[in-house]
């Protein structure tokens, strides 16, 4: 990660968030074991910069004389020039799809497709090779076919590609980065700029960020949909903030991405696709499949909502047939297949999730989506009230994880010297990236906070009645003022019911979280949501008190439900004066985050 940069909360200004992290001041993290999946690097800023491979697409000029049938060579690009020269031969068994049909290239890497309008063609990057990147790092893997180009569309859409071409053929390159089983993926969500400023956000915070890391060269960074905010001009300013990266980017449409005016829905993503490729495609790096879905249905007049359709179901099926079982099922998407916060809304879900888990049954996978501007790992084996009642699923047969959100929280509240908004989310975690890592071990997440090191993982606060007095009376009267003091807790406090809360950003099913005050014993602290088939907990008793402070005072929605939150009443018989609380969060996999806070006890 990058240095520091002062950006820790206690320095975003005077205020409520800024007294209870201020208290903060013994952040650590440690590896479980030297052999954990993030022991590994995945490369060096230098190599990027020195060996990407820049290329595109050999479009070979036609009329193809069949125009119902697309052919091409997928190819070993030996000398890096996009083009099938003498002696670069085809690479066997890799997979190549027009978004219905799926093929493999024969002993001399050849395929043949069928061809219809309007069809995006694409090949499915194999582990131990790299398709070219452009120069703004977005990969290459792709071609539209849309003889006629989009109808009448604000933002363009995309220009008439004319009749078929004779050949489409997909250059890559060796890569060892791609063929390690140690990957580390970006899993980055909503972007979502909605003017000039927000680029500059974006780029003074989260893409500064991957800019000064080395670690995802072979995996990439995926973008997972809204990546601007409606305003498709913005697309250009989107691949400058790409082009900081260390590493391949590729890119996910969201209900922001829209060319809402499209009266039928059948090039909704036009604009989008010119831009940024396919709506929906798979890759693979080290033991991973990737499948990136489009789960935005849209028509003119209509509202948005998430779903996949026939077509895209049946290409996942048929795109699944082909890989490996040993492989490491990765589902991608911008409206998440479940999500916690969004738990009973059906548009903000995808319609077809029970057929998407019947597709995978039996496989090692793992799901990851945006859109909610929450960070959420569900695990396997958990449950909502939301998704037993709406979609009639119970317990998760796979982990499901919403990746969170650059914007955060629409880049609202404050912004920091550092150039870009506290924008805490609206489950109280701060904004920032995802980290998908795999290893031969199996794989995890690390959530990286923009501006800060891997080690803050949390944030720790006061949860009193004195709190949530001044919650109620100002959760819809805001601008809020400052609640002053949020560490000092009174006698009447105590007897009231106070706690001590940690907001443990990636905390799942399977984290435990301790407290131990004034150097005693620790104890364990309760998950506010224990993802066993409850309702979603919502309200002031539920809120994370650090993130709240600081949205109600500057803006933003408040953090008043979260299932990353967990809780220890204070003793109702703590002597007046300062007191010391050191919270201590496990993981799963063993990894160990501890941050200390000072209250003070009053008459």
């Amino acid at each position: 990660m990058p240095q520091q940069r002062s950006r820790a909360l206690a320095a975003i200004g005077a205020g409520a968030l800024a007294l209870s992290v201020a208290a903060v001041i013994t952040p650590t993290a440690v590896l479980a074991s030297p052999d954990h999946t993030t022991a590994r690097p995945g490369g060096s800023h230098q190599d990027w910069a020195a060996t990407a491979y820049r290329g595109r697409v050999q479009v070979v000029a036609g009329p193809d004389e069949d125009q119902r049938t697309l052919d091409g060579v997928v190819f070993n690009d030996r000398n890096k020039n996009s083009r099938q020269d003498r002696g670069e031969r085809g690479i066997s068994r890799v997979t190549v799809s027009n978004g219905r049909d799926v093929v493999t290239t024969d002993r001399s890497g050849r395929y043949r497709l069928p061809a219809y309008d309007n069809m995006n063609v694409f090949v499915t990057q194999p582990a131990g090779y790299q398709v070219p990147v452009d120069e703004a790092n977005v990969a290459q893997f792709s071609y539209i076919h849309l003889p006629q180009g989009s109808p009448a569309l604000r933002y363009g859409g995309i220009a008439p590609t004319g009749e078929l071409p004779d050949q489409v053929n997909f250059p890559m390159a060796r890569s060892i980065a791609t063929w390690s089983p140690w990957q580390s993926c970006i899993m980055g969500g909503d972007v979502q700029t909605y003017n000039q400023a927000e680029v500059g956000y974006a780029r003074s915070g989260a893409f500064a960020d991957l800019a000064a890391r080395s670690d995802y060269t072979g995996c990439g960074a995926l973008f997972l949909g809204d990546i601007v905010g409606d305003d498709l001009s913005l697309y250009p300013q989107t691949r400058e903030l790409s082009s900081m990266l260390n590493g391949p980017a590729r890119f996910l449409p969201g209900n922001h991405d829209l060319d809402y005016d499209d009266p039928t829905g059948e090039h909704r993503f036009d604009t989008y696709r010119a831009a940024f490729g396919p709506d929906y495609y798979s890759y693979d790096v080290g033991k991973l499949h990737v499948v990136a879905l489009n789960s935005v249905q849209y028509r003119q007049g209509q509202s948005y909502f998430g779903g996949l359709g026939e077509q895209q179901l049946q290409w996942l099926r048929r795109d699944l047939a082909r890989v490996p079982r040993h492989k490491t099922v990765v589902l991608a998407s911008h409206i998440p297949l479940l999500n916690f916060h969004d738990q009973a809304e059906t548009r903000h879900q995808v319609k077809e999730v029970k057929e998407v888990h019947a597709i995978v049954a039996g496989r090692d996978a793992v799901s990851f989506a945006g859109h909610s501007h929450t960070t959420e790992v569900m695990r396997k084996g958990d449950s909502t009230a939301g998704w037993t009642q709406t979609w009639g699923v119970g317990a998760l047969p796979f982990d499901h994880i919403t990746a969170g959100a650059i914007a955060g929280d629409w880049y609202s509240g404050r912004v920091t010297d550092d150039g870009f908004p506290t924008s805490i989310q609206k489950d109280g975690a701060r904004p920032g990236v995802l980290t998908f890592q795999s290893g031969p071990r199996g794989h995890t997440e690390r959530f990286n906070i923009t501006g800060e090191d891997d080690s803050v993982q949390m944030a720790v606060g006061v949860n009193s009645p004195r709190y949530r007095e001044w919650f109620a009376a100002h959760r819809t009267n805001r601008p809020a003022p400052v609640f002053a003091d949020p560490t000092r807790v009174s006698r009447a406090d105590l007897a009231g019911q106070t706690y001590l809360t940690a907001n443990v950003y990636l905390g799942s099913t399977g984290t435990r979280v301790t407290v131990s005050v004034d150097g005693g014993a620790a104890r364990p602290a309760q998950r506010t949501q224990q993802m066993r088939g409850e309702a979603k907990n919502t309200g002031a008793e539920w809120s994370d008190p650090v993130a709240v402070q600081e949205q109600l005072v500057h803006g933003g929605n408040p953090a008043e439900s979260t299932m990353h939150l967990w809780r220890l009443a204070l003793p109702t018989d703590l002597a007046v004066g300062r007191h010391t609380a050191k919270v201590t969060s496990t993981d799963r996999n063993g990894r160990v985050n501890t941050e200390t806070i000072e209250f003070t006890v009053t008459e």
